[in-house]
């Protein structure tokens, strides 16, 4: 007998977890299935971006994350080191969630994010989005259950799930399928698309481990990063007690061969009290699928695409495919979602993966340049050292952090080949390292706080948000989605700085806080606007 579901999610890590909150949270039926018996144990990210944390804000819980993150007075600063028991060469400041909250006030110009981006392990916000989920009447979440199988048909998806340590098979009925399976996707495997690009683009080894020695730790204060040019990549994960170091590893290095304590007292420069939790080789890849689904089988996350984590694009790319897939899935589930609507996940998706990648690649080509510039004699306690430790910071410096300064990346990115977007031909500028606020059809909508101190954001519905700034007609326009039975709020907003950002008297906002369309005077054929941005 099998088990009817609207959407079965397959995958259980963030992106899964996203996608199966955001569906029931439109009231969307969901059983997401997991082959692991539990949350990860691997630390994997350690920063949601300023654009996930939008989205979170938008389901309603970015509090709640904040408050089992590192602490919110804590700073995000990146310093070089010579080790960890010699030299500073350079750092880079990045202020703490308070500082960056009142940056982000009186910076009222469009041009920043609504959330500070947020220092928070995978090992904590996996647990904390399952436990969520589990709350939920309309979720039924699986951990140690994987998808062995899926075949399409006219009315649906059947599936065939597995208990791993059991066994046991159960055969799903389901009208849509989200992929978010990883790496190793059965999913991307089962509608035979294939990975381009590059990969084992290095050799890295990661030690996770336990320690209080505060002396060496955290001598330079308190950080995110400490960076090494021959110690690799130290990740204060809780700014208490746990870390996470990652190192180069030659080709010719036997990994077997490593032994994970020596290879932290020797990147760090000294023996200390430390208990390892995790040491492995891990390879990094720069790859993205040549498809994101079809039909009513549609994948998200390293599903997907996977990059070398020079950005923390991985799991953050992730988070926005979850965000564009679900209000998807949700409308075609609804009724309202016309039959281009699913092929756009592809189509808006995949070239954001695409640059993501690319920019990951580029920031690692810093990475390189540096480590060809190293030279031994900074670590020497002398006038020759010291000259070269200056040398070293100044390249440091000169070749810039993109790596984590990218805002551009994280909230520029835009639409511009989708058909469910209203397309001008004006596209505007664009910059990796700056975010410029527009709303041109495509773009994330800026953020902007009105005069009585509510953030835009929080004025947008579950559907689209038709924002209008001046006392022109918007009837047709509503008219049209009650005829297609669309979602739409009508927010009217009297606001001189708003209205400057957002540039039209109307702009139409979709569920994920993308442009769909805008305009000073209603359309002349309001329903082809409607259908255009549903999909039909």
């Amino acid at each position: 007998m099998s088990i009817e579901i609207p959407v079965l999610v397959a995958g259980g890590g963030p992106v899964g977890l996203a996608v199966a909150l955001d569906l029931q949270a439109r009231g969307i039926r969901v059983l997401l299935v997991e082959r692991n018996p539990t949350t990860t144990h691997h630390p994997k990210l350690d920063v949601t971006n300023c654009r996930s944390m939008e989205y979170f804000r938008r389901l309603g819980f970015a509090d709640q994350l904040r408050d089992v993150a590192v602490p919110r007075e804590n700073g995000m600063d990146v310093v070089w080191i010579t080790r960890l028991n010699e030299w500073e060469l350079a750092r880079f400041h990045y202020p703490d969630f308070h500082a960056a909250s009142v940056h982000i006030q009186e910076c009222n110009d469009g041009s920043q994010p609504l959330e500070p981006q947020m220092r928070l392990s995978q090992v904590v916000l996996e647990p904390e989005l399952a436990r969520m989920l589990k709350e939920s009447s309309l979720a039924d979440i699986r951990f140690g259950w994987e998808l062995t199988s899926c075949c399409q048909h006219e009315n649906g998806v059947s599936a065939i799930i597995r208990e791993v340590s059991t066994g046991i098979e159960e055969e799903i009925s389901c009208q849509l399928l989200a992929g978010c399976d990883g790496a190793g996707s059965v999913t991307r495997d089962q509608l035979s698309f294939k990975w381009g690009g590059k990969h084992n683009v290095a050799r890295v080894y990661m030690v996770h481990f336990k320690s209080e020695f505060h002396e060496l730790l955290q001598k330079y204060g308190i950080a995110w990063h400490y960076q090494s040019p021959v110690g690799g990549t130290l990740v204060a994960q809780n700014d208490l007690d746990t870390w996470t170091l990652h190192v180069p590893v030659r080709r010719s290095v036997d990994v077997d061969s490593i032994d994970p304590v020596a290879l932290v007292y020797e990147s760090l420069g000294c023996e200390f009290p430390l208990e390892i939790l995790q040491a492995n080789l891990w390879r990094p890849h720069l790859v993205v699928a040549d498809g994101y689904g079809r039909d009513r089988i549609w994948m998200a996350g390293d599903a997907v695409h996977q990059f070398i984590p020079t950005g923390g694009y991985g799991m953050n790319t992730g988070i926005g495919d979850a965000g564009d897939l679900a209000w998807k899935y949700a409308a075609v589930l609804e009724g309202w979602g016309g039959e281009l609507l699913l092929q756009s996940i592809e189509a808006e998706r995949r070239p954001v993966a695409l640059l993501n990648c690319r920019t990951a690649e580029e920031n690692n080509i810093v990475r390189n340049e540096l480590a060809r510039a190293y030279d031994p004699v900074m670590h020497e306690d002398s006038d020759d050292g010291m000259k070269a430790r200056q040398r070293y910071g100044r390249l440091i410096l000169e070749l810039g952090n993109a790596e984590n300064e990218s805002l551009g990346i994280e909230l520029g990115y835009r639409y511009y080949k989708s058909p469910i977007i209203c397309y001008e031909s004006d596209e505007p500028e664009w910059d990796v390292l700056r975010y410029i606020p527009s709303t041109w059809p495509g773009v994330r909508a800026p953020h902007v706080f009105l005069e009585d101190g509510r953030a835009i954001f929080d004025l947008f519905g579950r559907g689209f948000t038709l924002l209008r700034f001046a006392d022109v007609d918007a009837s047709a326009l509503t008219e049209a989605a009650d005829t297609r039975k669309v979602p739409l709020e009508l927010v009217d907003i009297r606001d001189q700085n708003a209205a400057r950002i957002y540039e039209r008297a109307m702009v139409l906002v979709r569920p994920d806080q993308h442009v769909a369309w805008r305009a000073n005077i209603a359309p002349s054929d309001a329903l082809a606007v409607i259908d255009r941005v549903r999909g039909a």
